[in-house]
C-alpha cells in the first residue's frame, strides 16, 4: 500500500511518462463548448478515455449528448468501438453528467508494467475521439439555445 505522497509520486511520473512518449497537446478542456470536456482517467484497475458533458442546465447537457448519440454508428464505424454512452451518470459528489467512456479493465497506474499498454490505449482511443470531434465539431455544437 502506498502512502498518500508516494501515490501523487506515482502519479506524476506516471503523467509525465505519458506526456514523454506521445508528446503532443491534448484537446481535453478546449472544445470551445462549456462544461464539455475530453479526460483520461486511471487507477489500479482501468484507465479510461472520457468524454464528459458536465453543463449547469440539463436540457444543454442531454443536448449535446443527443448530439453526439446520434452520431453514434459513424463514431463506432469509423473511430471507436465499444463506447458506452450514459445520459445520466453520476459523479461521487451527486453531481449527474453525461458520459461517454471507453476503458481497459486490468490495468492499473501503481504498476509500471502496464504503463506502456495504458499509454498506447490512451493515444489510441483520446486520438481517434478527436479526430472525431474535429469531424462533427460543428454539429455538435449547433444546438438550440435554450
Amino acid at each position: 500500500m502506498y502512502s498518500k505522497e508516494e501515490t501523487q509520486r506515482l502519479k506524476r511520473e506516471f503523467w509525465i511518462a505519458f506526456a514523454e512518449k506521445h508528446p503532443r497537446k491534448w484537446l481535453l478542456y478546449d472544445t470551445k463548448i462549456k462544461d464539455f470536456s475530453f479526460k483520461f482517467y486511471v487507477d489500479n484497475k482501468k484507465a479510461q478515455v472520457l468524454i464528459d458533458i458536465e453543463h449547469r442546465s440539463s436540457e444543454k447537457r442531454i443536448a449535446y449528448f443527443e448530439k453526439i448519440e446520434a452520431l453514434k454508428s459513424i463514431l463506432e464505424d469509423e473511430f471507436v468501438k465499444d463506447l458506452v454512452f450514459e445520459k445520466e451518470y453520476t459523479l461521487e459528489n451527486g453531481k449527474t453528467i453525461s458520459r461517454i467512456w471507453i476503458e481497459k479493465l486490468g490495468v492499473g497506474v501503481s504498476n509500471r508494467k502496464y504503463w506502456d499498454e495504458i499509454f498506447d490505449f490512451y493515444n489510441e482511443k483520446m486520438n481517434a475521439l478527436e479526430l472525431f470531434y474535429s469531424e462533427y465539431d460543428d454539429f455538435i455544437k449547433d444546438i438550440e439555445t435554450l
